[in-house]
């Protein structure tokens, strides 16, 4: 499946060169009439700008032809060093119809310089680095909520084709698999993913929710678990497994319900299963979910009481 159409892309091979006075204009000036290119002024001798350049270098790359990058040596380039004003470097400018509309100096941080890219393609008018496969993740997310899990899942698949490391796609494709019901597929996946983005929220809550899963396998009869739990109030596993079988008929909020009450009545039960298991199905939930919201507020009320 292809998610992006590279018509208009600039070649890899043109995407970031040296240039001097002599190809100034044309590197720059003309090139950046059809696409932004980011000019990075630097010197062998400045110890930022080894740090910087490839850090450049490498989310130019990632942005696919979003825009373009130069590298100007000031100490061989004194008079373009000159007109720029340049005082201090490493210095970045970015220009668009040529001319340049933004800039810093000294050296930043990866998430900065992301940052500084999409603004300089979003002024130009472009889509911001990023943006096509964050749209093709939420259509594979509304494919899984309306239970097209396989169509799901190999959106997921593509969009990992052309970013490895994208999160929202990584859990996706395992709670793809976990809808599907291959439990151990998606188990397989999450401990694959990169160790960068193993704990990202994306990938807990994948977690969490494959965690669920394999309870809800082995849940008992809620109504038998339930007439265990009225008889007896103080069967604090009666009322734990009830509460694993309630989220698993789906049956989310009166398992959260169950959960709190355990906590209430011993918090230190079985090295604090309650808290651990409401922790789970929190992770599992959107952090804005009503039933993660209410029940964190009612489990630090009982914490703090």
């Amino acid at each position: 499946m292809e998610l992006l159409n590279g018509a208009g892309a600039v070649p890899a091979a043109d995407l970031i060169k040296d240039t001097n006075e002599a190809t100034f204009m044309a590197d720059v000036v003309e090139a950046s009439q059809t696409v932004p290119v980011i000019v990075d002024f630097w010197a062998p001798w400045c110890g930022p700008c080894k740090t910087l350049g490839p850090a450049l270098e490498a989310a130019v790359t990632a942005a696919k032809g979003a825009v373009k990058m130069v590298k100007i040596n000031v100490d061989e380039n004194q008079m373009i060093a000159g007109q720029m004003r340049i005082q201090s470097i490493p210095t970045v400018y970015a220009f668009h119809k040529g001319q340049p509309v933004d800039g810093f100096q000294g050296a930043l941080p990866a998430s900065e310089i992301k940052g500084f890219i999409d603004r300089v393609v979003a002024a130009a008018g472009g889509e911001a680095p990023g943006a096509a496969l964050d749209e093709a993740v939420a259509a594979a997310e509304e494919m899984l909520e309306q239970g097209a899990a396989a169509d799901a899942a190999e959106t997921f698949a593509a969009i990992l084709g052309e970013e490895p490391d994208h999160p929202g796609a990584y859990g996706g494709l395992v709670r793809a698999h976990i809808a599907m019901g291959d439990l151990d597929q998606a188990e397989a996946i999450l401990n694959g993913a990169p160790a960068e983005i193993s704990t990202k929220p994306e990938l807990e809550a994948a977690h969490a929710q494959l965690e669920l899963a394999r309870q809800a396998a082995n849940a008992g009869p809620v109504a038998e678990l339930a007439a265990a739990v009225e008889a007896d109030p103080a069967n604090h596993q009666a009322r734990f497994d009830l509460a694993k079988a309630l989220h698993a008929a789906g049956q989310t909020e009166q398992a959260v319900a169950e959960l709190l009450d355990l906590f209430r009545r011993d918090r230190e039960w079985n090295d604090g299963a309650a808290k651990t298991q409401l922790f789970t199905i929190f992770d599992a939930l959107k952090p804005n979910d009503p039933i993660v919201l209410n029940g964190r507020r009612k489990l630090s009320s009982l914490i703090f009481a």
